[in-house]
């Protein structure tokens, strides 16, 4: 059986963890200059490297030449935290969705004043810190705020909000933030190179759009691509068929009947969607994403060289003449009522009909 590729590819110290510099640079420094704080909250989206961060501060703190911003990996402590390892007795990883409760917090007070076995720190990373009731933080606060000199802290959480605020006033925070989307094709590219695996250049941005941003994510649906490769390798056709990713076909069909404000195109592209099995919510979602692409191509016509839109050059000089015909001022009305329209559709049970009633205002003459 394989592993999966967000647990192959976790990153093992500081320097390996990409697209967060802003917080393992300070946090590398803080180790060389041997200022560590007894409780550290790590906030940020999901996937984007909290846990992972937690397990490499534990594993720096307690190397054998540490504590360093670059963990050995020989010594048996970091060999114990590496990723994928069997893990160490004196670095205990809690679950707080479903350990939150006041018994739990006095169970882990209690033994927090028991020394490591074998380390230099016994270190407590609390994952999902925001799930913890105010009753268990505040029976954890007195041990979070003077705990014994071997025990540090480190909380994980996407709500940093609804960490009780006594306890982030005693932590450091080290907020997360998403991948930008070069940083996450670039992990992908290394990823898909590594595993040997003929991928066609335009599926990576398919995975990247679907990822939102989240390293894990990414890394999930590039595993998924990579599963169904075929003789010839993953196809842009076949990811995108996976992955629910409506075809550019009708993508530009649907922008050129708006721009020719041809209705009869229009619905019959729609029936088409829908024979096809497309998710109106997603086929709307696509069309809006698309209409963004042209948005940004009308206002920077090299917007493609420069980064800010990652296309095919055939693809670029389609979407240039679609965004000259419907112009800045028709992509901006067609993009709002699309939004309004996505908004109705959530937890409707007829998404076809508010989709065809959308696209008939999109072709009503502007005001």
């Amino acid at each position: 059986m394989s592993l999966a590729l967000y647990r192959k590819y976790r990153p093992g110290s500081f320097a390996e963890v990409m697209g967060q510099s802003h917080v393992t640079e300070p946090l590398r420094q803080a180790l060389t200059n041997g200022r560590i704080s007894h409780a550290y909250l790590f906030s940020g989206p999901r996937g984007c490297g909290k846990t992972s961060s937690a397990r490499i501060m534990a594993r720096s703190l307690n190397c054998a030449e540490g504590p360093t911003p670059d963990p050995c990996g020989v010594c048996d402590s970091c060999v114990a935290l590496a990723p994928n390892g069997p893990g160490s007795l004196d670095v205990i990883e809690i679950d707080a969705a479903s350990h939150n409760g006041v018994d739990d917090a006095r169970d882990l007070r209690e033994r927090a004043f028991f020394a490591p076995v074998s380390s230099r720190y016994k270190i407590y990373i609390i994952d999902e810190a925001h799930m913890v009731t105010t009753a268990a933080f505040n029976a954890l606060l007195k041990l979070v705020e003077e705990p014994p000199e071997f025990v540090k802290f480190v909380f994980a959480t996407t709500e940093p909000e609804n960490v009780l605020q006594t306890i982030r006033s005693r932590t450091h925070h080290y907020p997360f933030r998403l991948m930008s989307p070069k940083a996450l094709t670039d992990l992908l590219i290394k990823v898909v190179a590594a595993e040997g695996i003929a991928v066609d250049p335009s599926v990576v941005p398919l995975v990247v759009r679907a990822a939102a941003g989240s390293a894990r994510d990414g890394l999930s649906v590039l595993d998924q691509v990579l599963a169904s490769a075929g003789p010839e390798g993953v196809t842009r056709e076949g990811a995108a068929a996976l992955l629910g990713v409506t075809p550019d076909t009708l993508l530009d069909g649907i922008v050129d009947a708006f721009a020719a404000h041809d209705a009869a195109a229009v619905f019959a592209l729609l029936d088409q969607v829908m024979e096809g099995g497309h998710d109106p919510r997603r086929f709307a979602t696509d069309v809006l994403e698309r209409l963004r692409d042209l948005v940004i191509l009308d206002a920077v016509p090299d917007a493609g060289s420069t980064g800010l839109l990652d296309c095919p050059v055939d693809q670029l000089e389609r979407m240039a003449r679609q965004a000259s015909a419907m112009g800045t001022a028709g992509l901006s009305r067609a993009a709002d009522l699309l939004h309004s329209g996505l908004v109705e559709m959530r937890g409707k049970t007829a998404p076809r009909l508010l989709l065809e009633l959308v696209c008939a205002r999109v072709l009503l003459p502007a005001a």
